[in-house]
């Protein structure tokens, strides 16, 4: 388990391996050894079997490739030896490099070979990935699991470690609450993160995702659907067809309360024109909260 002196370490444990050694290191880590860069044959290493990141975009992979061929790799890679094998090396940093020269020809790369114990491997490997602003949610919140699951972190000692906010963390978390057809869509990119967390005040999740996704909906439509309780639709009656009574300005005034709050608003005004009622209907606890939160602002 990593020691909470070590976490906040991590987001720099990449720099003090790569040598600036006035960066801390993470547990598990051998101190930095000066002009420790060597150039590996590519044929020696082999990737790391506990990496988070699974997908690698294959027009991603084809550019930096193609900067490879331009530039070289400019940046080493972090290696291991490898535990199975005293021979070879297994990535600790670095994979998609790695892929891209693969692809460019290249025969050897620059690294720093550091022995790490497989904690520092897994928080190392993790902490690199979910510092890449094109990492897939679904992956970072997997990454994010691993390192609460695995070295015991709460969510405010993870944010202080990655250099995120706490709300970020939680939010991503939540992605891995919903439906595994819905956690593939958003992996896809059919849904964004934004779309997903509307998504969980929803009855019917699946539907509304697909429903989405076919219509093109805005966050903001699909937050105001999730609020409809979808059996409240059902059992009551229709009530018959009728000329509203409510004056245009009226109408638009709830409309544009509705899309504020994102909860449904109804102005009832009195009959002698005293006064009247102003309704917001909310389906949750949640709603009820974020009612308090918004008026308390």
């Amino acid at each position: 388990m990593a020691r909470k002196s070590d976490r906040k370490a991590l987001g720099r444990g990449l720099s003090a391996l790569l040598g600036d050694t006035n960066a801390p290191l993470p547990a598990g880590a051998a101190a930095p050894v000066p002009q420790a860069t060597n150039e590996v044959a590519i044929d020696l290493i082999r990737a790391n079997p506990n990496q988070p990141r699974k997908n690698f975009k294959k027009e991603d992979l084809e550019e930096l490739a193609g900067s490879i061929r331009s530039h070289g790799v400019i940046i080493p890679v972090l290696l291991r030896p490898d535990p199975d094998d005293t021979k070879r090396y297994q990535i600790v940093a670095g994979e998609r490099r790695w892929r891209a020269a693969q692809m460019a020809g290249v025969h050897s790369l620059p690294a720093v070979v550091q022995d790490l114990d497989d904690k520092a491997t897994l928080e190392l490997a993790i902490i690199e990935n979910v510092q890449r602003v094109d990492l897939d949610p679904v992956e970072e919140a997997q990454g994010y699991t691993q390192l609460i699951e695995t070295f015991d972190y709460t969510q405010e000692e993870l944010s202080n470690a990655i250099g995120k906010s706490r709300s970020h963390v939680t939010n991503i978390l939540r992605l891995l609450t919903l439906p595994d057809k819905v956690v593939d869509m958003i992996r896809q990119g059919s849904l964004s993160p934004g779309h997903a967390r509307a998504l969980m005040k929803a009855e019917a999740p699946v539907s509304l995702a697909e429903r989405a996704v076919n219509e093109g909906l805005s966050v903001r439509q699909v937050e105001l659907l999730a609020r409809e309780d979808p059996v409240e639709r059902q059992i009551t009656p229709t009530p018959p067809a009728r000329k509203s009574t409510k004056d245009p300005d009226t109408r638009q005034l709830e409309g544009d309360l509705t899309a504020a709050i994102g909860m449904r608003v109804t102005i009832d005004h009195r009959a002698d024109g005293q006064g009247g009622q102003l309704s917001i209907r909310y389906r949750t606890l949640d709603d009820l909260d974020e009612i308090c939160r918004k008026l308390a602002e």
